[in-house]
């Protein structure tokens, strides 16, 4: 026989499959919430996990906010989609390169349908490749200048 979950040290947590299970570990101010709601994900629809991975996203504990938005990006692998309030959380966060949604919003920009997304996190995929895109000629241009250098100096 398994043992439960342990709160304190926080193993066993990613098999949490009850949502009331993690209201009353909030309601006791238990640690390792991030890691439960990473378990909601995995066992139980997105409309149950959904409120309670939000209620995570606020933790103060960094660490536990970012093991729940890794638990909203898991939702969007698992159903391809997420709920308006993951949405409006992961958009309250921001996207960005140093934003703790980062993983989050790529996961969802990886597996939840194009059509099916936001306007905001439509237009900030486009941008985001038009981004990239310049950011790619730059580096191109950088590394043909290195190049032609290196080779007027060996020709000098």
């Amino acid at each position: 026989m398994t043992a439960g979950p342990d709160w304190d040290t926080g193993e066993g947590l990613i098999r949490v499959h009850d949502p009331a299970e993690a209201d009353a570990a909030f309601e006791r101010g238990n640690g390792h919430l991030g890691t439960a709601v990473i378990g909601l994900a995995f066992n139980c629809s997105l409309e149950e996990a959904s409120p309670r991975i939000v209620r995570a996203m606020q933790l103060p504990d960094r660490d536990q906010r970012g093991f729940a938005f890794t638990a909203a990006g898991v939702a969007a692998r698992l159903n391809g989609a997420l709920t308006p309030e993951l949405y409006a959380a992961l958009r309250a966060e921001g996207p960005g390169r140093r934003s703790i949604a980062g993983n989050a919003i790529d996961d969802t920009l990886d597996y939840v349908p194009f059509r099916d997304l936001p306007l905001w996190l439509k237009w900030w995929k486009a941008e985001s490749r038009v981004r990239d895109k310049l950011e790619t000629w730059r580096l191109e241009f950088v590394y043909a200048v290195g190049d032609a250098r290196k080779a007027l100096r060996r020709r000098g």
